[in-house]
């Protein structure tokens, strides 16, 4: 979905023509007389927390039903250790049930399947499913994470069960088109006949390598894609008109029509043209949301979303690419309900991809933040490792935060460029690492 001249999926931040308007006083100078204004590092220390427990992380998300944690890296071992942690807390605690990756639906399904089920292996399932823009995910960290949820489900027979949801649309497996093919065939047998002849030729076949045919689907000419996403939303309307059978119960239905929206989510994603990548874009950050929020909707739990920095905040820093965040459309539906915190480091290792024409990734180096960026201040401050609420950061350290920096974020790509980010506009909290390392890829 991404198109090779992208290289990073970017954060928010205000321009520095916006900046340059008026003549500013720089932190620690005051006016002959007046008392010394504090330094950012002073003020973020008056309430920067220390990780420890999450306790504190815990507190600030408050009576939040999504929380989404972002990331700079897809691959950065404490990142995605991190996720666990805060994961583990806020079912302990917070009465969370979801797990939500930036990964496709019907990749979802499957794990999601072991975790409630423990039908499949994880990590067969994980090496099938997590192949080109979803490789960061094969690791032994995502691994981790799944086995303890179906840990939690057998150990905890009397607690909600633990759920994992993918909410991308990259790519359309199997396992969503049987859902609706077997709905049809016990509830609408009237309408399977022409259910399965829009389905023939867009369901992938079993075994089907997800990496090869997110590549090939974007191969094709447009022409096609176009005709494919027509059929999958023919299926769709086709589900809806037909309306829920008289006298049923259940989700059953519901789940029929989500299934069948995934599909068509999918295909229509890959029907943009190249020259049309922000809207392409817009709508895929638009489905994850709608996605998260469908689950929301007919779950009793609450959700962590994990994500990319890019894909949480509430701005993008890039419009013209990235117009819309799915965290700017979880804020709109949601309100005071979405929370997203933000990750930062310092410095370490991460896993990427060299190139758009690699299929592996590599290890790459950070080294310490230079002057001038915000995690070079960030890292300052007392703690190693601290996480902030920068709605209630004291005036001076609000007003550093409102400015953007250049604020390191890796996606897919490997790049030295490091886009503009203005902390206070994008996150409602801050967590800064001072060091991670690379993901253990498997």
């Amino acid at each position: 979905m991404y198109r090779v001249a992208t290289v990073r999926r970017r954060l928010i931040g205000l321009t520095a023509a916006a900046l340059a308007a008026g003549t500013f006083l720089p932190f620690g100078a005051a006016p002959a007389g007046a008392a010394p204004v504090p330094s950012p590092v002073d003020s973020l220390q008056q309430r920067a927390v220390p990780l420890g427990d999450l306790g504190g992380v815990v507190r600030m998300v408050g009576d939040a039903r999504v929380v989404g944690l972002g990331e700079a890296s897809h691959s950065g071992h404490e990142f995605f250790t991190l996720k666990r942690r805060a994961f583990q807390k806020l079912v302990a605690t917070r009465g969370f049930t979801t797990f939500v990756l930036e990964a496709s639906w019907s990749t979802g399904l499957r794990l999601d399947d072991y975790v409630v089920h423990g039908v499949g292996d994880p990590a067969q399932i994980m090496r099938e499913e997590f192949q080109g823009q979803y490789v960061f995910w094969n690791t032994q960290e995502c691994l981790d994470l799944i086995r303890w949820m179906r840990h939690y489900n057998l150990t905890h027979p009397d607690r909600p069960r633990l759920h994992f949801v993918g909410n991308d649309l990259g790519y359309p497996g199997p396992g969503a088109f049987d859902q609706v093919s077997a709905y049809v065939s016990a509830h609408r047998p009237d309408l399977a006949k022409r259910l399965d002849s829009l389905y023939t030729g867009l369901k992938p076949a079993r075994g089907t390598q997800a990496g090869t045919w997110m590549n090939d689907q974007l191969g094709k000419d447009l022409s096609l894609r176009r005709a494919e996403a027509d059929l999958a939303t023919q299926a769709l309307t086709l589900l809806r008109a037909a309306g829920q059978p008289k006298g049923s119960t259940g989700g059953a239905y519901d789940w029929a029509v989500q299934n069948a929206t995934a599909v068509a989510q999918s295909f229509t994603g890959y029907a943009f043209p190249d020259e049309e990548f922000s809207e392409r874009m817009r709508y895929r950050d638009q489905v994850m949301a709608d996605n998260t929020t469908w689950w929301l909707a007919h779950t009793n739990g609450k959700i962590l979303l994990a994500s990319n920095n890019g894909h949480v905040a509430y701005f993008s820093d890039n419009p013209q690419e990235f117009p819309k965040p799915v965290g700017a459309f979880l804020h709109k539906k949601l309100g005071a309900k979405y929370v997203n915190i933000g990750l930062t480091f310092a410095q370490g290792s991460i896993n990427a991809l060299p190139d758009y024409t690699a299929q592996q990734p590599k290890i790459y180096t950070v080294p310490p933040t230079p002057a001038g960026h915000n995690e070079h201040t960030l890292d300052q401050v007392r703690y190693r490792d601290f996480a902030l609420d920068l709605r209630t950061a004291p005036a001076a350290a609000r007003d550093w935060l409102t400015i953007a920096r250049p604020t390191r974020s890796y996606g897919l790509y490997w790049s030295t460029e490091d886009p503009q980010t203005a902390l206070a506009r994008s996150y409602d909290v801050l967590i800064h690492l001072h060091q991670v390392e690379a993901a253990h890829l498997r």
